[in-house]
């Protein structure tokens, strides 16, 4: 049964999938040094025996933390149209489209990183949920 809960839970299954990537990414080198007696480091900031890190590991380590900050507006916009009503096949359609989006975002950052086409992604994603609160706003108003 599809509802505005069916994407959040398709984004939800998609952050863990990056946190497993990012864990095969990183758990290797992790595991190395520890190995070598390196400690690792207490803060994100100090990288100390982190640079055999590959860059794939790097963005995906980036992309997890970005699958954690935008997407929050994302879930409440979903549980509040699920909860007042708004969840129309057209808001379901935007948000199944703006989970398509994130994914494609993922993608892009964990292989490529193109910055270009990572923008785009981004950009996409931010107007479906202007056009998803602004639907929501919409209906509000009309009661």
């Amino acid at each position: 049964m599809l509802n505005m809960l069916t994407p959040v839970l398709a984004l939800v299954v998609w952050t863990l999938c990056i946190l497993a990537l990012m864990a095969s990414r990183r758990l290797p080198v992790i595991f190395s040094n520890v190995k070598k007696g390196i400690i690792p480091p207490k803060r994100n900031q100090e990288l100390v025996g982190m640079e055999n890190l590959s860059d794939k590991a790097v963005w995906t380590a980036d992309n997890s933390n970005h699958l954690h900050e935008q997407p929050t507006i994302f879930y409440a916009l979903c549980v509040y149209s699920h909860l007042v009503g708004v969840s129309d096949i057209i808001n379901v359609g935007l948000a199944f489209a703006y989970v398509g989006l994130r994914i494609v975002h993922s993608l892009i950052q964990c292989s490529t990183n193109n910055l270009l086409w990572r923008f785009r992604a981004f950009i996409l994603s931010s107007v479906l949920l202007v056009v998803i609160a602004g639907r929501n706003v919409w209906a509000l108003v009309a009661m």
